[in-house]
C-alpha cells in the first residue's frame, strides 16, 4: 500500500523543475558576485569555471582572502535547491504503478540527504558530503531498480551514468589523481544530475495529468 497520496494538482510536481531554474539563476548571480581566488589561482579575479569549486560560492570568505559577498546568493540557491529536490524524492513513487515499501525508503533516504546538504556551509563540507552522499547513492540505487521494473530504461541507463559521474568527482577528490580536473568535472556532473532532475519531474507530471 502506498503511502503517498494522489495530488489533485499534478503542476505541483513540476514545482521542482522551477526550483532547479531559480537555482541555476541564483547561483549565475553568485559567481558574477564572487570576489575571486581559487585552490589553483589564490589571485585569479572572479569565479572561475575551471577552477572554481560550486562549494567555494558558499564559503564567508573568498580565497583571495576578500569577504564572499556571493555567500547569500549561493545560500538561498543551495536552500531552493534542496527544498525543490526534496519534493521530487517525495513525489517520485507516484511515478510508478506498483507500490511497495522500497519506494518509501527511497523517498526518506533522498529527502535525508537533502536535508543534510542544507548545511554545507557550516564549516564541516567534508563531513556534510560523505554523509549526504551515503543517503543520495542510496536513494538512487533503489530509484534505479524501482525505474528497472518500470520499464523506464533511459531514465535508469541517464541516472546510472549521473552516479557514475558522481564517484568519479568521489574518486578524484579522496584520491587527488587530475584533482586540477576536479572543479570542471563536478560542473559537469551536477549538469548531467540536474537534467535527470528534470526529466524525472516531467515524467512524474504526465504520469499524473
Amino acid at each position: 500500500m502506498s503511502t503517498h497520496k494522489n495530488i489533485t494538482n499534478p503542476a505541483i510536481t513540476l514545482l521542482s523543475l522551477v526550483g532547479i531554474v531559480l537555482f541555476i539563476f541564483f547561483y549565475i548571480i553568485a559567481a558574477i558576485n564572487y570576489p575571486g581566488g581559487s585552490d589553483i589561482a589564490q589571485n585569479q579575479t572572479g569565479f572561475s569555471l575551471k577552477n572554481n569549486y560550486l562549494c567555494d560560492l558558499l564559503d564567508n570568505q573568498a580565497i583571495n582572502g576578500a569577504l564572499n559577498s556571493a555567500r547569500i546568493y549561493a545560500s538561498i540557491a543551495l536552500a531552493i535547491l534542496c527544498f525543490s529536490l526534496i519534493l521530487l524524492w517525495y513525489h517520485l513513487p507516484k511515478l510508478f504503478d506498483r507500490k511497495n515499501k522500497a519506494q518509501t525508503i527511497m523517498s526518506i533516504t533522498g529527502i535525508l540527504s537533502l536535508i543534510i546538504t542544507l548545511f554545507l556551509a557550516s564549516g564541516i563540507h567534508d563531513i556534510i558530503i560523505r554523509i549526504a552522499g551515503v543517503f543520495g547513492v542510496a536513494a538512487l540505487l533503489i530509484s534505479f531498480i524501482e525505474l528497472y521494473k518500470a520499464n523506464y530504461y533511459k531514465l535508469l541507463i541517464f541516472g546510472m551514468i549521473c552516479l557514475l559521474l558522481f564517484l568519479t568527482n568521489y574518486y578524484i577528490y579522496e584520491t587527488e589523481i587530475l584533482i586540477d580536473k576536479l572543479p570542471l568535472i563536478q560542473k559537469v556532473t551536477f549538469l548531467f544530475f540536474c537534467n535527470w532532475f528534470v526529466l524525472l519531474s516531467i515524467c512524474i507530471y504526465r504520469k499524473l495529468s
